[in-house]
């Protein structure tokens, strides 16, 4: 009888040890959200997402075996911004970028966010670009995505103007999400740098202001992020390194 309850418990303490390792050896997963937005408002330009902010996480998390999925609200080719494709907005990611097929095959083919489901995920992140201003600031099914990251205390990640998709988002009371929380975002003095304060929708320093946020900003053009507990926020194209290594650090936590 005791042989037999001491075989049991060895056999339970084996399955035990293997079920504990396997959630500890888990592969993370986090979505990344982009634009499907590309006409830079009345101007006859185009828009989309900023390649750096995309490229230089994006490569930060698959060389450390982080699975990363790509959603926009349309689903299908997601834009880049022409003006990142630029000379003097390339980095070492860009250019890997560019000569590697499979991950602009992931471009092509993001999926539609009204179909993903937070449960597949540990975190999510938002480049930036001016593209999200148009369409990632209203997307219900990103506001959803968003508030329900946020509740099940899952880590929320943007960057430049990606948190634009925070300015509707409210939490179950009716209150903006961000109000009373700190966090950053490109500046107003960035934004007229770029000569586009009367072309975007809205300047995005003031409205995350006007709902409540705790805003700061670094020296424009320097990497610069703030935490608000599973809140991170970057300001700009030179913070999105910064950004996707403490987003690594909160999913590992």
């Amino acid at each position: 009888m005791k042989s037999t309850f001491e075989f049991t418990l060895a056999v339970l303490a084996f399955f035990s040890f293997f079920s504990l390792s396997a959630q500890t050896d888990k592969k993370r997963k986090v979505l990344f959200v982009l634009t499907s937005h590309d006409q830079l408002g009345s101007t006859g330009k185009k828009t989309g997402f900023w390649i750096e902010e995309f490229a230089t996480p994006y490569y930060y998390f698959v060389d450390k075996n982080i699975d990363v999925v790509v959603a926009t609200p349309k689903g299908g080719q997601a834009p880049i911004d022409p003006k990142s494709n630029e000379p003097d907005f390339q980095t070492e990611s860009t250019k890997r970028f560019f000569k590697d097929v499979v991950s602009q095959k992931v471009l092509a083919h993001t999926k539609k966010l009204s179909q993903v489901d937070e449960r597949d995920f540990d975190a999510i992140f938002y480049p930036g670009g001016h593209g999200p201003m148009w369409d990632l600031a209203n997307d219900k099914s990103s506001i959803i995505l968003i508030k329900t990251f946020y509740d099940r205390n899952k880590p929320i990640a943007f960057v430049c103007h990606g948190p634009a998709a925070l300015v509707n988002v409210k939490d179950d009371k009716g209150r903006y999400l961000i109000a009373g929380k700190k966090m950053t975002g490109f500046c107003n003095t960035e934004e007229e740098a770029v000569q586009l304060t009367t072309v975007v929708p809205f300047s995005l320093e003031d409205k995350l202001k006007d709902k409540g946020a705790l805003y700061e900003k670094g020296a424009d053009w320097s990497s610069f992020t703030v935490t608000d507990g599973h809140l991170l926020t970057g300001q700009n194209p030179q913070s999105s390194l910064l950004v996707a290594e403490h987003l690594l650090r909160m999913i590992k936590h």
